[in-house]
């Protein structure tokens, strides 16, 4: 059960990446003392290279600062909330257009600096194989390389398997959809027409084929080299086992001729919505390895989606994350105990979003156990919206996200995208600024 730790007490984290660091800063700014333990450099991952806490391990860029784009507007929202890592972030700016992208070194260092010398924090570079019996709060942000030791003790801690591949396929903006060359229906008509079908004829499936199999691919890791799932492995790899593969999977055409005409086709791409809403559909079967660009042209190719605006590209690579629909409440609390996960073990994908999780979880445990106070974001706000999806996610199988703004409510009456993003993003804006500005 919860307890409700003394003033003095102080709060474990386990990992210095970017959650970890976000939410040991956050806690030592209210006075509350933080035990932070990293493994590295005494324990290295097959992924880092530096001792510093907070690296960034792939691209330097937590991408677009415009508030209509979701990464832009979840920055925004951190940065009204006094996030460190945001705040540095700007201050090691590096040229990239509308991006920010950082010095990644310079990056680390400074927030590392700021961490060891902070009064209320006790860094402990020491692996951690056992989950703290403690009654006061855990943050646990081992990230997605956890250590099999830990890794092993969360399967017991959770009763379940942690997930080791993330799957993943793209998320379409459903403004963006060209629905006069698509249609609604289930497979043979059983239930709801819950799919959004986009189908092919057999010029269209072979140049979107030939596309397919020449398309450009990010190569897997040496770390990620192991034994895939066959429900993960990426549709480009399925088309290289033969043009009539894909055919009898992901776009199988059987029982999905048209509702009206009859119409039989070669090939259809299934579409299911994201949310209640239906503002954000995922191509069905479509975890990739292809980069960016390349899913960019390659998707477009699908009839309906010629003007199609990603929401969230397509992947697959290695993920340590739970289950957190199941064992999470709000604000990424585990379920009638004093644990919080927070970075993309708890789910949430994207540099941006582990910061969120981490500001969010340090948030919680303050308000929670020291103020005696109910942490409760807005709605519609990005900030709510993140940790809502990971504790009410309704998919039979879980998948980490970024933010989008297919998880907010829509703004009806608006034809224009830029214009009706705008009007979500300062909806946002106003309600955590509010939020905020009422919680000091």
């Amino acid at each position: 059960m919860e307890q409700s730790p003394p003033k003095n007490s102080s709060v474990t984290i386990i990992g210095g990446g970017l959650a970890g660091s976000e939410a040991a800063f956050q806690l030592a700014e209210r006075g509350i003392k933080v035990n932070l333990f990293e493994m590295r450099p005494l324990t290295n991952t097959e992924a880092h290279s530096t001792a510093f806490l907070a690296e960034l391990l792939c691209s330097n860029s937590l991408k677009s600062m415009d508030i209509t784009n979701s990464n832009g507007l979840l920055k925004k929202e951190l940065e009204l909330g006094n996030s460190l890592l945001i705040k540095i972030a700007y201050e090691t700016k590096v040229p990239s257009g509308n991006a920010l992208s950082v010095d990644r070194d310079l990056f680390s260092q400074k927030i590392t600096e700021i961490i060891e010398t902070h009064p209320y924090i006790r860094v402990i570079r020491e692996e951690v194989s056992e989950i703290p019996d403690t009654d006061s709060p855990v943050i646990i942000a081992s990230g997605p390389l956890t250590s099999q030791k830990l890794a092993k003790k969360l399967e017991e801690l959770t009763g379940s398997q942690l997930y080791f591949f993330d799957a993943i396929s793209p998320i379409i903006d459903a403004d963006s959809i060209d629905y006069s060359k698509c249609f609604f229906k289930s497979r043979y008509g059983k239930g709801e027409d819950d799919y959004l079908n986009c189908p092919m004829n057999r010029e269209e499936y072979e140049i979107f084929y030939e596309a397919l199999i020449k398309s450009e691919r990010v190569k897997f890791k040496d770390f990620e080299k192991m034994a895939v799932y066959e429900k993960c492995i990426p549709i480009e790899e399925l088309a290289d086992r033969g043009i009539k593969t894909l055919l009898f999977g992901p776009m199988r055409p059987v029982g999905l001729e048209h509702p009206i005409s009859g119409e039989k086709y070669k090939a259809v791409i299934q579409l299911r919505k994201e949310n209640i809403e239906g503002t954000a559909y995922n191509i069905v079967g479509f975890q990739t390895k292809m980069t960016i660009e390349s899913q960019k042209k390659v998707f477009r190719l699908i009839p309906g989606l010629e003007n199609a605006e990603f929401l969230r590209f397509g992947s697959v690579h290695r993920n340590t994350y739970i289950n957190s629909p199941k064992l999470l409440e709000k604000n990424y609390k585990m379920i009638n105990k004093n644990i919080y996960f927070a970075g993309q073990i708890s789910g949430v994908e994207g540099y941006v979003e582990s910061i969120a999780s981490g500001f969010t979880a340090s948030l919680d445990i303050f308000y929670r156990y020291f103020e005696k106070k109910d942490l409760s974001y807005p709605p519609d706000t990005a900030l709510y919206s993140l940790q809502n999806y990971v504790s009410t996610c309704q998919d039979k199988s879980f998948n980490p996200s970024n933010f989008h703004f297919g998880m907010l409510s829509p703004i009806d009456g608006i034809r224009d995208k830029k214009l009706k993003k705008e009007k979500m993003a300062n909806r946002a804006l106003e309600k955590i600024a509010n939020f905020f500005e009422k919680l000091s």
